[in-house]
């Protein structure tokens, strides 16, 4: 699944990640020459680069109808795998190797480099000619009827599963599910306000995670992680009544007011009106953001998810 699809539209690309995927030479063995990649039926026949759009070309058909191939691994890095076949080099990530354990602590470098020489038993899930990618995924020998079901196809809606988070970004956590990546996004992380990822995830983490939808035909995975954590609205008209006293947390401030935080997950608005008996000055003169407050419950709608605040009437 290109990582591309979960990015906004206005993203550049980064072809560079692909550039340093690809590159060995860090850690794998020199690269090979360029007679070495040649196939052995090709290797004397073709004296220009025709070869190599032939070999593009039945990439892509072998993607089309879904074929297992069979390829040797000749260097890695710390992203995954690099093999070649047909004259073509390609990378496997190393969430879609089945010999890496998502639960193993040892160091993944290790695993990685033992398996150069290696032949995997793969299936081309992307290329692109002009870029020279071409990414794979390992497939594991299974009995006939089954060889064309693709990683992910066993996941539904309402599972919950273990998997090992691969990459943090502004908008949400990317996981892996032993060969199927998933997102979760930024809104499912936590019922409370999280700014950025890293809040509240570190990359390598293992986490339990509750499949909200699965795409199969565009090869998303929607993911949560609030979704296991007990909702803080489902009682809270219970714990909390209009009149009470409590402290709280500014987490926002706007032109109408700001957002207190009285719990992890629950925020009330504390309207401008609410602020002061002088609601002329903006809220920002009379609260900040990450100030610890003492505010009055006005009223609870925990169906609409509404807590109305008031620091005028403590």
């Amino acid at each position: 699944m290109p990582i591309e699809e979960w990015i906004p539209a206005d993203a550049p690309p980064d072809e560079g990640y692909w550039a340093a995927l690809l590159r060995d030479g860090e850690h794998g063995p020199a690269a090979p020459a360029e007679a070495q990649l040649l196939p052995w039926n090709l290797e004397n026949t073709y004296s220009d680069n025709s070869w190599h759009t032939d070999s593009w070309e039945i990439a892509r058909l072998v993607m089309k109808r879904g074929e297992i191939i069979r390829s040797s691994v000749v260097g890695w890095n710390r992203g995954g795998v690099v093999i070649e076949w047909n004259g073509l080099r390609g990378f496997v990530p190393a969430s879609h190797i089945k010999s890496i354990s998502l639960a193993a602590r040892t160091d993944r470098g290790v695993e990685l480099q033992s398996l150069v020489g290696k032949q995997l038993s793969l299936r081309i899930i992307e290329l692109d000619p002009q870029q020279d990618r071409l990414v794979l995924s390992e497939q594991p020998l299974q009995p006939d009827g089954d060889s064309h079901k693709k990683p992910g196809d066993a996941l539904c809606p309402g599972d919950v599963c273990q998997g090992r988070v691969t990459s943090l970004c502004s908008f949400g956590a990317f996981v892996d599910l032993g060969g199927v990546e998933g997102l979760v996004h930024i809104s499912e992380l936590a019922w409370g306000r999280v700014r950025h990822p890293s809040e509240v995830l570190e990359s390598d983490q293992l986490v339990n995670v509750y499949v909200l939808d699965v795409d199969r035909e565009r090869g998303r995975v929607r993911l949560s992680i609030k979704r296991l954590q007990p909702d803080p609205w489902v009682n809270a008209a219970t714990r909390y009544r209009p009149g009470q006293l409590v402290n709280g947390v500014v987490t926002k401030v706007a032109d109408f007011g700001a957002f207190v935080q009285i719990e992890p997950g629950l925020e009330g608005l504390l309207h401008v009106s609410e602020l002061r008996e002088n609601g002329a000055l903006h809220p920002r003169y009379m609260v900040e953001e990450g100030s610890q407050i003492t505010v009055r419950i006005l009223s609870i709608d925990a169906e609409r998810r509404r807590i109305a605040l008031s620091m005028r009437t403590v």
